[in-house]
């Protein structure tokens, strides 16, 4: 039986308020959202990634376990934070591989959503993450809402609800963001063609 989402985020609550075994009662329970989660973000990785799921499953934890003192509203606040979490880590693995090589062949990564996004983006977490970074710098709600869609995989509803705006409005900043990062990639990817 699926927990409900009020069970989650009870636990939730009741872990931010110092209850350790609400933590060991809530871990059983999103284990599976959070492992599909992880597998959604390497699914994407190129093939032979040294990156396994179950270890950006187990670092993102272990990242979470030891935030100070979180403060989780409720149960899409915590996945998006789990989202972000799970992309930092990925973006921090390709910028140290990236160092590594000093700027060698760094192969693309196919990023695409079929029912949302359209288009195929190809580009790597990299050049993603910098065009978030400028999104951000534009208008951070914007960069928000793609975050917790795409990367937490939050639907319209969940997202309003922790941005605390409206549905319509989450669609038209989605509508914005998904052009916007699709422009400043496809320029990322000329720029990189030789």
């Amino acid at each position: 039986m699926e927990p409900s989402p009020h069970q989650i985020t009870g636990l939730l609550k009741a872990w931010s308020e110092g209850e350790q075994s609400a933590l060991e009662r809530l871990v059983p329970l999103v284990y599976e959202e959070l492992h599909r989660l992880a597998h959604h973000y390497m699914a994407r990785e190129r093939p032979g990634h040294t990156l396994q799921t179950s270890a950006l499953l187990n670092e993102a934890y272990l990242r979470l376990v030891d935030s100070p003192k979180p403060s989780w509203q409720n149960r899409a606040h915590f996945f998006a934070v789990s989202a972000r979490v799970m992309r930092r880590i990925l973006v921090d693995w390709a910028r140290a591989r990236r160092a590594e090589k000093r700027g060698g062949d760094v192969r693309p990564l196919e990023l695409e959503e079929a029912s949302v996004l359209s288009d195929a983006l190809g580009t790597d977490f990299v050049a993603l993450d910098d065009a978030m970074k400028a999104l951000a710098a534009i208008d951070a709600r914007k960069s928000e809402v793609v975050e917790l869609r795409f990367f937490g995989g939050l639907s319209v509803e969940e997202t309003a609800d922790v941005l605390k705006v409206s549905p319509e409005t989450v669609m038209r900043d989605w509508r914005f963001a998904k052009s916007w990062l699709r422009r400043e990639l496809s320029r990322d990817v000329q720029a990189r063609t030789p």
